[in-house]
């Protein structure tokens, strides 16, 4: 206990060290230009509302979003003649006629038309465009010196100041955590210089005007049915000091002001029939609050859930005096000389996930909160097959455990469309959902055998949920979730079928996600018998389901009957004779031995069927696996396989991996292979931009410092030697509702500290040796 104690002592100087370091380091974004392209512009989010501002001298474009506003309406695409084909189906697999089957999938077993690519079933839309005009004096492009722009992680503030004509002029621009309204604030170090006027724009089905000198954009988006779309509003007021304010051709005109702060009101009426009422209560609240007031609590009510955790990783040689687009680019051709921007890039996912989400709303979807067209990249939709997940994999870690909670809420609106979809399909028992959803509860296959059959999207939201109790122990919330986890845990047990083959207990039919093989005749399929993450992700959930059964002390049977189910599965890996793991449950040949997803490797991440220690011979077939896919894909998919690594605990392989999404690009093509990587502003190109790269590339970094799934925390599972220097990690938190705070010297942990809200023994592995102590109350 003495030993303990002096380590105790330690990590209170430590710490203390550890946050002058991140201030000295600091967590910004910076620019010497105004951005040119969208993937320039900086993001802003308070969970609800959006900005992304390029800072242009003469002309700024701030585009805007409100998280709920999504085309389409609510919809019942099931074919309720499906199941009825589902024996001529599960005949012709048996019979190896998988090709035939994938027809018959094809013509009778997916969505009515036309599925995702219309509405109703819509997609996520930007708001519009905030468009500043300023008049720097004599109407020409202005010669501009001194320019910077930047965003703040620690503040939640982006600005912008440059010099024209010997006069400064500054723009702060923040989403108010506190007013729920998004702010621009312009300012001068000479009185009267600000001259410049307001419009706003959208490129479709949106009116503008001006009433009283307040700027109003409505409208509604289409939603594919008899009734009317998703209505919005958006309200601009500018408050003067100084100057003077008219109003002409739907545009605010201002002249010789000394500041001017601007209000942003937005909504929508997703689930809130009084919206207008409500954005114009917040208008006339943050109008009547003082400005510095504001920003204060805008700072405080962030700063309460970003301040949870700090991460250094030791010196750099490099430090954040180049602007972050050169940044990145000497990061690419000498990544040890800058260990300041992993910690960044870190800290940055962890800031995109407190702005785009928020408890009571949505979760992020494939581009988080930010979207700048009317027709996002793959309807900025949800994904079920590892995008919306992945989304969400870096909160608990992270310390940012209620953000996970508006996923909960998503899939709960889920069940009734999916006990529909279970039944039209399966003719089975509980709710399923494909691979594809939106905010109206789509459940339904997609419109293509070859991707949208994939029904593993139920389970792995699944997975999801019960991480969120995994991390919290949090017994009410677990009661909330359970008949969400049984009738997955239903559906599955009511389809599963016979292998003639093995005698196992198999979906069927069944895929890989969006993956492919070829047939012994050459001919190839995407629908087989048994896909390996199908098999996976049943024997998780049954497990989590009869776990939570006994901690609620209810569904004894049910959890039974589970058990005898799980005896007749296939063993979560099956190794081929190359050694890798078996994708299929035949070793087919795949048809893209690159292909950007991996899906038979979850049972190594997200869940725990695979672990370096305790199945080894499974954890090297993995190894070979992930060996043969290669380091390159879409920026989501490298995220994935540094999880991976890291959770095989090859913590260079897994900075490798890091490294490779970390170059930079300029690409915005859509992109389904090698290619992916971060744009200027750091969001992760797909390309295009898809916020999941960003999440999942955060909660590798964080399971390269500390891992939970195997019943003990281990800290420093997968350190690369890039980082083994010295470090200091606080607030990471692990399963069992652990806070974990700890410091290292070349390589080796050197104190930590446990905190629970109560006393509890916690197993750990800390060097290398496995020690069981007591957490100290928080």
């Amino acid at each position: 206990m003495r030993i303990y104690k002096r380590a105790l002592c330690f990590i209170s100087l430590t710490f203390s060290l550890g946050i002058t370091t991140v201030n000295a380091q600091s967590l910004k974004l910076w620019y010497d230009k105004p951005a040119r392209v969208w993937e320039e512009t900086l993001p802003l989010g308070n969970g609800r509302l959006g900005m992304m501002p390029d800072g242009g001298v003469s002309n700024e474009k701030i585009v805007l979003n409100d998280i709920t506003l999504w085309s389409g309406a609510p919809q019942d695409a099931n074919n309720y003649e499906a199941y009825k084909y589902l024996p001529e189906i599960r005949r012709l697999l048996d019979e190896g006629k998988n090709d035939e089957a994938q027809a018959l999938i094809d013509k009778n077993f997916v969505c009515k038309a036309p599925g995702s690519g219309d509405v109703p079933f819509g997609c996520y839309q930007t708001f519009g465009d905030l468009n500043i005009k300023f008049n720097h004096g004599d109407g020409k492009e202005p010669q501009y010196s001194n320019y910077r722009r930047g965003l703040s992680l620690e503040t939640a503030m982006a600005s912008t100041s440059y010099i024209v004509n010997g006069v400064t002029y500054t723009r702060e621009y923040f989403t108010g955590f506190g007013t729920d309204v998004s702010v621009i604030r312009l300012t001068t170090d000479k009185k009267g210089m600000l001259n410049l006027s307001i419009s706003l724009s959208r490129p479709e089905r949106a009116e503008v005007s001006v009433n009283d000198n307040t700027l109003q954009m409505q409208g509604g988006v289409k939603s594919g049915t008899d009734k009317p779309g998703m209505q919005f509003l958006a309200k601009v007021k500018a408050v003067l000091k100084g100057g003077t304010q008219s109003a002409a051709n739907n545009t605010l005109e201002i002249k010789d002001a000394d500041e001017v702060t601007i209000f942003i009101s937005m909504g929508t009426d997703y689930k809130n029939p009084a919206y207008k009422n409500k954005l114009n209560a917040l208008l006339d609240a943050a109008i009547k609050k003082p400005y510095e007031l504001q920003k204060q609590q805008h700072v405080a009510k962030y700063q309460k859930i970003y301040g949870r955790l700090n991460l250094t990783l030791g010196q750099s040689k490099q430090a954040d005096n180049l602007p972050t687009n050169q940044r990145l680019l000497a990061f690419h051709k000498d990544p040890a000389a800058d260990k300041g921007l992993p910690v960044l890039f870190f800290q940055f996912g962890r800031y995109l996930s407190i702005s785009s989400t928020r408890v009571g709303l949505l979760p992020p979807n494939l581009q988080g909160l930010w979207a700048n067209q009317v027709q996002t990249p793959w309807n900025g939709d949800y994904h079920l097959d590892v995008n919306v997940q992945m989304n969400h994999w870096p909160v608990e870690v992270a310390n940012l455990s209620e953000l996970n909670l508006p996923l909960a809420d998503l899939v709960e609106g889920m069940i009734e469309p999916g006990k529909r979809t279970a039944k039209a399909y399966y003719n089975a028992d509980g709710w399923v959902a494909h691979v594809i959803t939106n905010i109206w509860g789509f459940t339904e296959p997609g419109e293509s055998a070859s991707w949208g059959i994939t029904k593993a999207g139920s389970g792995w939201l699944c997975n999801n949920l019960w991480d969120h109790y995994a991390f919290s122990n949090d017994k009410a919330y677990l009661k909330k979730i359970y008949l969400i986890l049984k009738g997955s845990a239903q559906f599955y047990s009511s389809i599963l079928t016979k292998d003639k083959k093995t005698g196992w207990l198999v979906t069927s039919p069944s895929s890989s996600p969006e993956n492919s093989f070829y047939l012994p005749g050459g001919k190839h399929a995407s629908i087989c018998i048994g896909a390996t993450i199908d098999n996976q992700i049943i024997r998780e959930l049954f497990n989590n389901v009869i776990t939570a059964s006994k901690t609620l002390g209810i569904d004894a049977a049910f959890s039974t009957q589970l058990k005898e189910k799980l005896k007749s599965l296939p063993p979560a890996v099956n190794i081929a004779k190359d050694g890798r793991v078996m994708e299929w449950l035949e070793d087919y040949k795949e048809t893209d031995p690159q292909h950007r997803h991996i899906s038979h490797l979850y049972g190594l991440y997200p869940a725990s069927l695979i672990t370096a220690d305790g199945t080894p011979k499974w954890a090297e077939a993995a190894k070979k696996t992930l060996e043969v896919r290669g380091d390159d894909g879409p920026s989501w998919t490298i995220a994935y396989k540094l999880l991976f690594w890291a959770r095989l605990h090859d913590g260079n392989r897994a900075y490798k991996l890091f490294t490779e999404i970390m170059k930079p690009t300029e690409r915005t093509d859509i992109n389904y292979g090698a290619g992916g990587g971060i744009y200027p502003n750091l969001l992760s190109a797909g390309p295009p931009f898809q916020i999941d790269g960003n999440l999942g590339t955060t909660a590798g970094i964080a399971e390269m410092l500390i891992q939970s799934h195997e019943g003990y925390i281990n800290l420093l599972p997968a350190i690369p030697d890039s980082w083994k220097a010295e470090g200091t990690a606080r607030g990471f938190k692990a399963r069992g509702n652990f806070t974990v705070n700890f410091t290292w010297k070349d390589g080796k942990v050197v104190s930590y500290k446990v905190t629970s809200a109560t006393p509890k023994a916690v197993k750990l592995k800390v060097n290398g040796k496995f020690i069981t102590t007591k957490s100290v109350k928080a």
